[in-house]
């Protein structure tokens, strides 16, 4: 497997020998160099990220040092976050099909008119409206090419290809204008969720089991690396991609979000502190498996990538 190309002179990622411990590292032109004298973990690194940026891109410059290949080593996620922010319901597309079809079905509307009511909703969404959010575990990540374990329980299992950034600088109540100061980097994320375990039959009023359906382990391949914000450009002008057994199945900008990055943490941060190291996903586009009536099974290959941040391949296996 060749090592995924990325925007801008480097990224960022955590790697490990085979039998070793995990370090951070710089990844330059498919090589990687150790960097852990500047911070033992990735997450460190990002406590100071302006300083840590500068001495990033003069180890960069320098073909001194212990530069290995990216390809003999073990390909970790980038990053252990602090907390994981996840964004529920966030590209119009996406949404406008789900509210269609609740139209259709559940009130007898014609699909033009269905169409018709769920774009004037999410108009309305985003002019007015606020941002769903929950909270994912960091104990459900894997790396980009990690095998992705499908659980025994449940078989409506499914992908979600999403842009996530990560926080490089603290705040709370931090203001739509000066959102942008604070993320540090870009990387993939695939939320993986089981269908058939979102909602529960004994407890229809509380609605919603995230935990149950978005966090079993490995059901967050993340990856395979951080590349710094300046290096992306416009997030709202990235292409998210996902092939599954090598057929499309989610292609589709990130200009098609309700609530663009900058909207997404002004609204996190009412909420919580945002510290460096936290995860924030962003939503996933239309074209999951449920739109497609088709889920993971075990032999599976999800092939994934945005603009600018490399790729994953992930294989599904079954829960030994």
């Amino acid at each position: 497997m060749s090592f995924p190309t990325h925007a801008g002179e480097f990224a960022l990622g955590t790697f490990a020998h085979v039998g070793g411990r995990p370090f951070p590292g710089l990844v330059v032109d498919g090589r990687v160099r150790d960097v852990s004298p500047l911070g033992r973990t990735v997450r460190d690194l990002l406590v100071d990220w302006d300083s840590t940026l500068a001495s990033l891109r003069r180890l960069a410059a320098d073909p001194r040092g212990d530069w290995r290949g990216g390809d003999t080593l073990l390909v970790l996620p980038p990053l252990e976050p602090g907390q994981i922010l996840q964004s529920g319901a966030n590209y119009r597309q996406h949404v406008i099909d789900l509210v269609a079809a609740e139209r259709e079905s559940a009130h007898g509307a014609t699909p033009e008119e269905a169409r018709a009511d769920a774009a004037a909703m999410m108009d309305a969404r985003a002019e007015s409206g606020t941002p769903y959010l929950f909270l994912g575990s960091p104990r459900a990540m894997c790396g980009a090419f990690d095998d992705v374990v499908l659980p025994r329980e449940g078989e409506q299992h499914d992908w979600e290809l999403e842009l996530a950034l990560v926080i490089g600088k603290p705040g709370r109540r931090i203001p739509r204008s000066a959102a942008m100061e604070h993320v540090a980097a870009y990387t993939i994320c695939n939320d993986i969720t089981t269908r058939d375990r979102l909602y529960r039959p004994d407890l229809k009023a509380i609605g919603t089991d995230w935990f149950v359906a978005k966090n079993a382990m490995t059901f967050l391949p993340t990856g395979p690396f951080l590349v710094p914000a300046e290096f992306v450009g416009d997030p709202m002008q990235l292409r998210i991609r996902l092939e599954h057994n090598g057929v499309v199945r989610q292609d589709e900008s990130t200009k098609d979000m309700i609530f663009d990055v900058a909207r997404l943490i002004e609204y996190a941060s009412t909420v919580t502190e945002l510290r460096p190291g936290d995860l924030l996903l962003t939503g996933s586009p239309a074209g999951n498996g449920a739109h497609w009536d088709v889920f993971l099974r075990p032999g599976d290959v999800m092939e994934c990538s945005i603009t600018g941040l490399g790729a994953q391949r992930n294989t599904c296996v079954a829960e030994d």
